[in-house]
């Protein structure tokens, strides 16, 4: 066993690569609001992730194998971030912490609507979701409907509610 490992237990091994908070928001970030290059990771985060941090994110999280960092063909002094068949697996585990949120947690409206959608939706709609995920991220066939079109609707449906209330 590589001795920068505590031990051989899963639960341990997951927390080891997600366990701080930050590579789990650079992931959701790239899985649901398909922020792709580092200066939408930056400004777009709620949570105002501070530059260091998430350089060294994107770095752990492109060593673990959870993401990929590409030359943008449109412009040569940017990078693409794609997510793995890995992260994109996790798709449920965030599905079920956000589920997890909604019921425990003081949660927004507007950013609960996702995860209410995905709870509701359950496997069936999450792999789905990892299926279009694919398409986005790892080139694979374009999937019949959008769930991420779906989950981006329902958010701004909420947001424009809000705003004429």
């Amino acid at each position: 066993m590589d001795a920068t490992i505590r031990s051989g237990c899963p639960i341990n091994l997951t927390l080891e690569t997600l366990g701080d908070r930050w590579s789990l928001i650079v992931i959701r970030d790239l899985m649901f609001g398909n922020r792709r290059h580092y200066r939408e990771l930056l400004t777009r985060s709620e949570e105002g992730i501070a530059s260091n941090i998430l350089a060294d994110r994107l770095k752990r999280l492109t060593e673990a194998g959870l993401i990929t960092r590409a030359d943008d063909p449109t412009h040569k002094q940017k990078a693409i971030y794609s997510l793995t068949e890995p992260a994109i697996q996790l798709v449920p585990l965030m599905a079920q912490m956000g589920a997890w949120g909604r019921r425990h947690r003081p949660v927004s409206e507007e950013l609960s609507i996702r995860a209410q959608i995905l709870e509701e939706g359950g496997p069936e709609l999450w792999a789905a979701f990892m299926d279009e995920l694919r398409h986005l991220h790892l080139g694979a066939p374009s999937p019949r409907t959008s769930v991420f079109g779906q989950l981006q609707a329902a958010y701004e449906a909420v947001l424009a509610r809000k705003a004429s209330a």
